[in-house]
């Protein structure tokens, strides 16, 4: 099974498909899009497409396929396996985007929102799909933001393909709902089976739902805090319940502003008399003695 390699290294993320169908190759197909762990603090956010020809529709619907959040766990892993089962012509696709790959995306010099990343991956989805030889005519997704902006971006990504964004699409198209399992299924078990590179000894895997508004995530987060390096790689630290547990459980660290063009031996300005400037650190006697500089560039 292809998720056979998320469990093994959940932590790792990366992209995940079934073969191809043979019947997906030589017939228009209509392929849905939808995504899993878009809001918890916890855990990796998963992108899926589920796709078939346009003729198995009924087909597609007949197997249950349904918005994921209304079905139970053990559901979701009983359609996910009659997916898997229709093999000879359905197919799907993952991409796995782990905590702190988002984290490093929201929180880099030239920020890359949470929107845009939901944005280009669905679309690279689609692109692998396409390039995989799956013949894709139209595609439904769930909206992310406004609806008629995506679908816009969409449209002029793929212009060749009928392309639909709605909200709430999981409950609308069939294989929107397909995908939106496809995606919590494999959500679920990388959660599970997630490995904790950090020397926790016995993990305490006692997170709730993972949300930042659930009491028994936060009591978690708060007993999974370390002073100085935060918490596990399971967690997004960009989200705002992480960043708010650091600053009130984390040691204070203060970095050394130092310019680099600014000559220390160069008489004072004279405005600086009459300004008030915020206090300046020297840097740590380690770095004096071994007369080494902040770089700008490299």
């Amino acid at each position: 099974m292809a998720l056979s390699a998320l469990e093994r290294d959940p932590a790792a993320g990366g992209r995940f498909a079934s073969a191809v169908p043979p019947l997906c190759r030589r017939r228009p197909c209509v392929l849905g899009v939808d995504e899993a762990g878009r809001g918890p603090v916890l855990g990796p956010m998963v992108y899926a497409i589920c796709y078939c020809p346009e003729e198995k529709l009924p087909e597609l619907e007949a197997l249950g396929v349904a918005d994921s959040k209304t079905l139970s766990e053990a559901e979701r892993e009983r359609r996910f396996g009659l997916l898997e089962a229709a093999g000879d012509w359905v197919g799907w696709a993952l991409q796995v985007l782990p905590p702190d790959h988002i984290s490093a995306c929201m929180q880099q010099r030239a920020k890359y929102n949470l929107n845009e990343l939901s944005h280009d991956t669905a679309a690279e989805l689609i692109q692998f799909a396409i390039d995989s030889g799956v013949q894709v005519a139209q595609v439904f997704a769930d909206t992310v933001g406004p609806a008629d902006k995506h679908e816009a971006r969409l449209r002029r990504r793929f212009p060749g393909l009928g392309v639909t964004v709605r909200p709430k699409a999981d409950a609308l198209f069939p294989t929107v709902s397909a995908a939106s399992i496809c995606a919590k299924v494999a959500r679920d078990r990388a959660v599970l089976h997630w490995n904790f590179v950090e020397k926790l000894g016995d993990p305490d895997r006692d997170y709730g739902s993972g949300y930042p508004n659930d009491p028994k995530t936060k009591e978690w987060l708060r007993r999974n805090l370390h002073p100085i390096f935060g918490f596990p790689q399971l967690v997004r630290f960009s989200w705002g319940t992480a960043q708010t547990l650091l600053q009130q459980g984390g040691v204070p660290v203060h970095w050394a502003d130092e310019d680099p063009t600014d000559d220390p031996t160069a008489p004072p300005s004279v405005l600086s008399f009459f300004a008030r400037s915020p206090p300046q650190r020297t840097p740590h006697r380690f770095f004096q003695e071994r007369n080494l500089r902040a770089l700008a560039e490299l």
